[in-house]
């Protein structure tokens, strides 16, 4: 590690969590505009609405039974309507490991006010004990945990008999980890990550389990019309061919076909998670070699491939309490967005100190691996201002 400034820097220097970097070459000018000032219940947009669905079941290879559903707030507002609609029928295992699990945890409890509702926990760089988690009770989990960069390994903790139905958030992990639709009752995420999409829209996927709960069981509270999924028991079937339950920005809509057809050119699924895997596989091998830096993932097959978590393991840093370490992380992030070299990398503010790099399929490999020197040279630089104060 040196003082010196690197010589190269990232071409991109978009490495946020969310928003994430757009794809490869993209510009406004990609964009089809002629859906633009008109009705999204127009022929022109709802057309748009549904190639977006169709486009979604094709490159995240959803089976062909399953639902697909544009809903409003992003994949915030897909988990709440999931979880409004269908939970109370019988009881429910919420399990999280950072802080969005715990947010879902938290509505259960204290919002829904579910009586019989177990909490299954661990702290950030840890996965709970899965094999406590009882299937014949609904199961509400994250797929990838965003603010702690663990990740279920496979669903093989999911058992394909099972009572209860899985409620899946995979807003960090859906086109870059493969899902197992096979074992996920319903699925949800955001425009805005993996395919570095607009914000705002979420997309709520459903089995037929879901809907058969959906059609037969009515929850004992009132439902906002933002969550209702079904009308005189019946499941609405517009809101999965494009008739949204409000108004959505088609101008978004666009730059979602524009990502997914992306998606599709380059290979589809399987060069997404490439591209992720070679992506978040360099940013590794810095840390294995680093003095100062380390993974808050503890096991390396839990360990995200998007939204990689990193903790500081200089013996000087790490012996500080977690104000100072995060005051040290803020003065890294900041030196890095002066030089334009690494944008919203800082720890999310729920999370222990640290540094969060967005490694999913958007980003080229060879500006995460142009980023590793100016992480060690600003290392070096906040080091020596920490000393100087001292």
């Amino acid at each position: 590690m040196t003082n010196d400034k690197p010589a190269v820097r990232p071409a991109n220097p978009n490495f946020s969590s969310g928003p994430c970097a757009k794809r490869p070459g993209w510009s406004l000018a990609a964009l089809r505009t002629d859906s633009l000032g008109r009705s999204h219940r127009a022929r022109i947009g709802k057309t748009r609405l549904e190639q977006a669905i169709e486009l979604t079941r094709e490159v995240l290879q959803v089976p062909a039974d399953y639902r697909i559903g544009i809903v409003p707030a992003s994949d915030t507002g897909a988990v709440e309507m999931a979880m409004w609609s269908l939970l109370g029928a019988r009881g429910v295992d919420m399990v999280a490991w950072e802080s969005f699990g715990s947010g879902w945890v938290t509505d259960a409890v204290k919002q829904l006010k579910l009586t019989d509702a177990r909490t299954i926990e661990a702290g950030y760089g840890e996965l709970p004990d899965l094999s406590q988690i009882d299937f014949d009770r609904d199961v509400v989990f994250t797929w990838n945990g965003t603010t702690s960069g663990v990740r279920v390994p496979n669903a093989d903790f999911i058992p394909d008999a099972r009572g209860g139905l899985t409620i899946c958030d995979a807003t960090s992990a859906a086109f870059a980890q493969r899902l197992d639709f096979a074992k996920l009752d319903v699925v949800t995420f955001s425009w805005q990550k993996v395919l570095g999409g607009e914000g705002a829209h979420g997309m709520l996927i459903l089995s037929p389990r879901a809907v058969e709960r959906l059609e037969s069981y009515k929850p004992a509270w009132p439902l906002p019309k933002i969550f209702r999924l079904t009308s005189g028991g019946k499941l609405i079937e517009g809101i999965f061919k494009g008739e949204t339950i409000n108004t959505p920005s088609m101008l978004c809509v666009e730059d979602y076909l524009d990502a997914l057809n992306w998606a599709k050119s380059i290979g589809g699924l399987d060069a997404l998670v490439a591209r992720a895997d070679a992506t978040a596989a360099a940013l590794d091998r810095f840390v294995q070699a680093s003095p100062w830096l380390g993974h808050l993932a503890v096991e390396p097959e839990t360990r995200s491939n998007t939204s990689v978590c990193l903790a500081f393991t200089d013996p000087d840093i790490a012996s500080l309490d977690a104000k100072a370490q995060e005051a040290f992380a803020k003065g890294m992030v900041a030196l890095l967005d002066k030089e334009g070299v690494a944008y919203d990398i800082g720890a999310y503010r729920d999370a222990p100190p640290g540094l969060r790099i967005w490694a999913g399929a958007t980003v080229e490999t060879a500006d995460l691996e142009a980023l590793m020197p100016w992480l060690d040279w600003a290392f070096v630089q906040q080091k020596a201002a920490l000393k100087a104060a001292a």
